[in-house]
């Protein structure tokens, strides 16, 4: 990508509301566009890290047999009425709601959630208990009118949120299926790079069960506070860290405090959503309720916390496995054959299928142009300048680096990047 053809720039300044550190960076690196308090653009920078995000997290739920659906996110007020408890629907208990009404005068509410609607729409999908065990999953816009957005796009009123559903004969076949979805959640933060500070925690189970599970990823800024047991890698919430529950897990008495910010949570619903509809015929003919489980990421989420965690104080830094663009090429000066050099480095990088974003920009000064470059924070810089030439080459750098090093275009193309 050329960045003289990008529409977006750096800039700055931004919005004086905005109070969050990973957002002021995405915006000033022109990644996102804040339309109003708790609702983003995605721009064409943003846009490549997020779907990269997508496809780490639909490449680990493929892993363990995860089936790839869209529903719609308009909901039903009968649905939420009739199949299931209307305290959902009331506004007066549930007070994340949009809603709206359709010419006809009916009510629709735009969804927060999917429990309700999946429950009814596998109905018409399970009969029997050869039809048990399988998984849905959706990356699919949710709302959620929060009296307060905040904490940038970690906290929206418009999101993107991945829910996989699971459906099983029992308890005991539940179970096994949560085990694999809570190594998959562990797979996907270590390979979008926050592996190393993010806990399994656990967290109360609401009317669901006795704990739930939820991934913290420690940082100053987080809204959450664990415990973190380190000899055994896992984290308790303030809101259930009690003696009774350090004894019930047999952890001891040796914890960590920390600040930290929920990236993702995984739920055993057992029968509440498929009582008394979602039923099937069991081995001896009688009528049993499917078994639910619930597992939740938001992408936008994760890739600011992501930013909050990986950045100092020139800008991002992208792990290579969700970075944009994984090289980041800059031309220095004016110097017709220096940029006949970097169009021809640009070329050879294109053919080798390295992602690489062109700093090919007239008129800017090599200090500013290195600026933009920590700011937008991709995983490896190489220059090429009057003096890179006269030396042999491009100099390569990494963006956690101080000191680049003069390599040939050749070693260049022969790097083994992670795109």
């Amino acid at each position: 990508m050329l960045q003289s053809k990008l529409f977006t720039k750096t800039r700055k300044e931004v919005p004086a509301d905005e109070v969050s550190r990973s957002a002021e960076l995405l915006i000033r690196g022109g990644f996102i566009n804040k339309e109003m308090a708790g609702v983003y653009d995605y721009l064409p920078l943003g846009l490549r890290v997020l779907k990269k995000i997508e496809n780490i997290i639909r490449q680990e739920m493929d892993a363990i047999g995860g089936q790839e659906i869209i529903m719609s996110s308009l909901q039903r007020q009968e649905l939420w009425q009739k199949h299931f408890n209307q305290d959902r629907w009331d506004d007066a208990k549930v007070d994340i709601w949009f809603k709206t009404k359709l010419k006809d005068g009916s009510e629709k509410g735009l969804a927060f959630t999917h429990e309700e609607p999946i429950s009814n729409m596998m109905e018409q999908f399970v009969y029997s208990y050869r039809d048990l065990p399988f998984s849905v999953y959706q990356f699919q816009t949710k709302f959620r009118n929060e009296l307060r957005a905040k904490s940038g796009i970690m906290r929206t009123r418009e999101f993107v949120m991945k829910d996989l559903y699971s459906f099983s004969r029992n308890e005991k076949e539940h179970l096994i299926f949560y085990e694999k979805a809570k190594q998959a959640y562990i797979n996907i933060f270590k390979r979008i790079g926050i592996g190393h500070i993010t806990y399994l925690t656990f967290a109360s189970g609401g009317v669901f069960s006795k704990f739930s599970h939820e991934f913290q990823t420690v940082t100053p800024s987080g809204e959450d506070t664990i415990y973190i047991n380190e000899e055994n890698n896992i984290a308790i919430n303030k809101e259930v860290f009690t003696d009774e529950v350090k004894k019930d897990l047999e952890l001891g008495e040796n914890f960590k405090e920390e600040k930290s910010v929920e990236v993702g949570n995984i739920f055993t619903l057992g029968t509440k959503f498929s009582e008394p509809h979602l039923l099937f015929e069991d081995e001896k003919g009688g009528k049993s309720p499917v078994f639910m489980g619930s597992y939740g990421i938001g992408p936008a989420r994760l890739m600011g916390t992501v930013v909050e965690v990986l950045s100092d104080d020139k800008g991002i830094i992208w792990p290579e496995s969700i970075a944009p663009y994984t090289l980041h090429l800059l031309v220095l000066g004016e110097n017709e054959k220096v940029f006949k050099e970097a169009n021809k480095i640009y070329e050879s990088l294109l053919e080798n299928n390295i992602e690489v974003l062109f700093d090919d920009r007239t008129g800017i000064s090599a200090g500013e142009k290195f600026a933009d470059s920590d700011l937008l924070g991709l995983p490896y810089r190489a220059v090429v300048s009057e003096r890179s030439m006269k030396e042999g080459g491009i100099e390569l750098k990494k963006r956690t680096e101080e000191k680049g090093k003069i390599i040939s275009l050749k070693e260049l193309c022969s790097i083994k990047f992670t795109n």
